[in-house]
């Protein structure tokens, strides 16, 4: 049935937050679907209420996947394995940016001084042009 909830109250956070976002994307759509009516179509009927109609249909679409049942089990375990997740203490997070930065500045200046090293290598390898074009 298209309004029964699926297990109210369990995954109740990502269920709405997950909907929530798709909905927002579906509006961004219908409002560049109005744009492009608006630029194509004379009718103000039809330039307003085509995406009003294809908004409230996946709307529809959405709320009813939301609640199908293989999908909201997925959700209602996910949000009960993220709230098992030791989040790491703000002191962690900033040691390991730290450490982060350093070894990609590293790898870049160790980058850096192997391709000026090989560039400098072939330069005096190769035979230079005046005397290519001597012979």
């Amino acid at each position: 049935m298209l309004t029964k909830i699926y297990k109210p109250g369990q995954g109740k956070y990502t269920r709405v937050t997950s909907g929530l976002v798709v909905a927002t994307i579906v509006a961004f759509g219908c409002w560049r679907l109005y744009e492009r009516l608006g630029a194509m179509v004379e009718n103000l009927w039809v330039i307003s209420l085509v995406p009003v109609c294809v908004f409230a249909a996946l709307a529809v679409l959405i709320y009813w996947l939301l609640n199908k049942a293989a999908l909201a089990d997925f959700m209602i375990n996910a949000e009960g394995e993220l709230k098992k997740v030791n989040w790491s203490s703000r002191r962690e997070v900033v040691v390991s940016t730290v450490v982060v930065i350093v070894v990609v500045a590293a790898m870049a200046v160790l980058l850096g001084v192997t391709d000026l090293v090989f560039k400098i290598l072939f330069e005096a390898i190769l035979v230079p042009k005046e005397v290519v074009a001597a012979l």
